[in-house]
């Protein structure tokens, strides 16, 4: 289904929430991502994914760097 609303266009920009702040020296991990710590204990790391398979390397960094995912969404990047 090529037009369905669960098709994802890409690239797309994402925002990728953690549970925890990590400090700045884990920036690289992400591939030029930013990252920003949050009053509730997490942390967003939010910026533009080129395709499914860097998304997937994305989510196998968090997994092996041993961060608990707490959500992933696509969002509009803003002006």
């Amino acid at each position: 289904m090529p037009n369905s609303p669960r098709s994802a266009k890409w690239p797309a920009w994402y925002q990728i929430r953690l549970d925890g702040h990590i400090d700045a020296q884990w920036g690289d991990w992400f591939h030029g991502m930013t990252s920003s710590t949050e009053a509730d204990g997490t942390t967003i790391v939010s910026g533009l994914v080129v395709d499914q398979a860097e998304l997937h390397g994305l989510l196998r960094t968090i997994g092996d760097l041993g961060m608990t995912l707490v959500s992933v969404n696509v969002v509009d990047p803003g002006p």
